[in-house]
């Protein structure tokens, strides 16, 4: 069972997008990464015969280890895996609630 999911809420940890919000869109797990909805890199882009060039926002992936689930409280918390019913089911480790 993976700890994140898509359409969960996460939090930015580390790197230049610290303390950032937003929704899981896709998660990559053959490389650990995840696309979260918002946060955006600026990439320079060459004119072409076709294309107006400039300065371009695009969506990048960040690693999995630098996101932290949002709690229902609105803060950072880490998850964890019990077995509830004879299911498996994520809990917030800070409030120890069921995640949905």
């Amino acid at each position: 069972m993976k700890k994140l999911r898509q359409e969960d809420e996460v939090i930015v940890i580390a790197g230049s997008h610290k303390g950032k919000k937003g929704k899981v869109q896709s998660i990559d797990t053959k490389n650990d990464t995840v696309l979260i909805e918002g946060l955006v890199a600026k990439k320079n882009k060459k004119r072409t015969e076709y294309s107006e060039g400039g300065i371009v926002d695009i969506p990048k992936p960040i690693h999995k280890s630098n996101v932290m689930l949002v709690s229902s409280n609105g803060k950072a918390t880490r998850v964890g895996i019990k077995e509830e019913k004879g299911k498996r089911v994520r809990f917030e480790k800070s409030t120890q609630k069921v995640i949905g």
